[in-house]
């Protein structure tokens, strides 16, 4: 949520911060502004809607001259999407600017405490609380300022500000939102996320939590909240800059489901060796891989939907227990955690709010916690005691695909280990998952391949109102996943069922002509799942079957069949996931929505 760039070098700043901006649309945004110092005073400009207005609005950064500038896109939160809402926003006698993601949870206080002392808002958001605040403290050193102000401010954020009286130095302050800086020979560059700055530079510093950054022309200084000097080491970033563009494919979404078969075959293969499972950075000997008596895993959204496969599987091979919680409910239910039990985080940015919180209270109680993450040196793999990466490569659209992807791989390679010190899957048989799980990448490009055939059945249902997915066990945590892709581009009311849940209430929203999607690849769930096609027909559904290779008899029952080549039961998501994603992606561009930014969503959800 919320996208910020910042400049400061020998390069005009406007260009450079639009282009940055650019590159973190997917964050989900309503309104953005940037603001440049021209060697006499800051300008501001605003815009509410695309960033492409904003463009217009500054020429493509020719009207707003100057070296020193801050940018931002806005996710509306405290007051509506308005210019005068956007960021960046300004002191009174607007020598002090600020951009800033998060929320200042306890701004109305300040904002009353500063209206007393006669401080005028324009705004009705948190942050302008942040500007009136340094201007309060601000007695000629701004770093003396900043630090001042985070010890008073409480909640989440990443702050880009500018002195006027200061214009050689940029500053940039974090506190659980997000936010790196980088440097190469012409400047320094602040971003909420990596992509805005791949084009610039692959030298990046991550911000920990409570640090300030005052950045020059040609170099940067680290400091805590106490003003005290840090030591930072960079992280070479060796992504590839052209996988963060669309490379000629209409969306990024289309692009990154297209791109399925590589990220799996990369997070498959370096943990693949001679025909065992290797995940050395587990940083866990076989004896305390044993002694965990149960899991719990938690994460949000389509992370938390892999995390129910995980479930599945984990039980299934390994036999050892697996709760599976949202991680918004896991923090405020207090949960029970035995001894011996490990925490396992998803989350594809690295820095889902949530899903961070609750990695903070397992360890706050005492226990191991493994993040499965795709974003290299993200708060979550910084502070979880061992980190799987996916290696997904950037992910630009809103709607996941291939992190989802990578993130069942993660699990299913977890599961498979765990099963292997557990001794509770023959060799033999272990022997056959490998070679299944060496099959995927070539499967899901020939699921892929059937894009046209998918795309003619979608445009059929370009007009519904209602459709549901239905589908028992792996079933169910695969018909979440196909729901929600659909939900979340199409705008399209979608509801995912357990199918043995049908008679308890959930039927009675069948009528003539809805659509139900029956996921059945579970062999023996095979015949009740049928059962509840022929239940959903007799309403008056129109049924879409997915299914495994051979189960011709299905095409008695529905209307449409998709199948799926033979592989594991527990490896089915991996390949009936692939057609649901086509099918959500087709219906919402026939409807004509915005695809890779869909409305009132964002990639990484840095706030409650």
């Amino acid at each position: 949520m919320c996208g910020i760039v910042g400049y400061i070098g020998t390069k005009e700043a406007a260009p450079i911060i639009l282009d940055g901006l650019s590159k973190l649309e997917y964050r989900g945004y309503d309104s953005a502004g940037m603001a440049v110092y021209d060697g006499h005073k800051i300008n501001i400009s605003k815009s509410v809607g695309r960033l492409k207005v904003l463009e217009e609005l500054t020429h493509g950064g020719e009207t707003m001259k100057g070296c020193v500038g801050i940018g931002h896109t806005r996710w509306a939160t405290h007051g509506a999407p308005s210019t005068t809402n956007a960021h960046p926003h300004f002191n009174k006698k607007e020598t002090i600017c600020v951009v800033h993601n998060g929320i200042i949870e306890n701004y109305i206080a300040l904002r009353r405490k500063l209206t007393a002392k006669g401080y005028e808002f324009v705004s009705e958001t948190d942050t302008e609380v942040v500007a009136h605040l340094l201007d309060y403290y601000y007695k000629g050193n701004p770093l003396e300022a900043i630090t001042k102000v985070l010890h008073r401010v409480e909640g989440s954020y990443a702050l880009g500000v500018v002195f006027a009286e200061h214009p050689d130095q940029l500053f940039a302050v974090r506190k659980d939102s997000p936010l790196i800086v980088g440097q190469n020979t012409d400047g320094c560059y602040i971003a909420s996320d990596v992509p805005a700055v791949l084009k610039y530079t692959r030298k990046v510093y991550y911000v920990d939590n409570q640090e300030i950054v005052r950045l020059r022309g040609d170099h940067m200084h680290f400091y805590t909240v106490d003003e005290e000097e840090l030591e930072k080491e960079a992280v070479y970033i060796d992504w590839d800059a052209n996988a963060a563009e669309k490379a000629g494919y209409e969306h990024f979404m289309l692009k990154e489901m297209y791109e399925q078969p590589k990220t799996v075959t990369d997070t498959l293969s370096p943990r693949i060796q001679d025909d065992d499972i290797v995940i050395e950075e587990l940083n866990m000997t076989d004896e305390e891989l044993s002694a965990i008596k149960k899991i719990h895993i938690v994460a949000c959204g389509s992370a938390y939907h892999a995390g129910m496969t995980g479930k599945y599987v984990l039980e299934g091979l390994a036999r050892i227990p697996v709760e599976v919680d949202l991680a918004s409910e896991f923090r405020y239910r207090d949960p029970i955690l035995e001894e011996g039990a490990m925490v396992v985080v998803i989350s594809q940015s690295g820095e889902t709010a949530d899903t961070l919180a609750a990695l903070r209270e397992a360890k706050k109680r005492g226990f191991r916690v493994l993040g499965i993450v795709n974003v290299v040196g993200s708060s979550i793999a910084r502070e979880a005691d061992s980190v799987m990466y996916t290696w997904a490569g950037p992910e630009i659209a809103v709607a996941t695909t291939k992190a989802y992807s990578a993130q069942l791989i993660a699990l299913y390679l977890l599961a498979m280990k765990f099963a292997n010190v557990r001794k509770t899957v023959a060799q033999e048989e272990m022997k056959e998952m490998l070679e299944d799980l060496k099959k995927l990448p070539d499967q899901i490009e020939l699921l892929l391949g059937n894009k046209k055939r998918i795309q003619r059945f979608a445009n059929r249902y370009v007009g519904a109102k209602d459709i549901f997915f239905v589908g028992r066990g792996i079933d169910y945590a695969i018909s979440l996943e196909g729901s929600l892709k659909l939900k979340e581009i199409s705008y399209i009311h979608s509801e995912a069922y357990a199918a043995g849940e049908l008679k308890h209430g959930t039927i009675s929203l069948i009528e003539e002509g809805t659509l139900v999607a029956a996921v059945a690849t579970q062999q023996h769930l095979y015949a009740k799942t049928v059962s509840n096609m022929v239940e959903v027909k007799a309403r008056g559904a129109f049924v879409l079957a997915v299914t495994n290779e051979g189960n011709h008899d299905i095409e008695k029952v529905a209307d449409y069949v998709i199948y799926i080549p033979e592989t594991h039961p527990l490896f089915a998501n991996s390949l009936a996931i692939i057609p649901l994603q086509l099918f959500g992606y087709y219906v919402a561009v026939g409807k004509g929505c915005d695809v890779d930014k869909p409305r009132n969503l964002a990639k990484s959800v840095t706030v409650e």
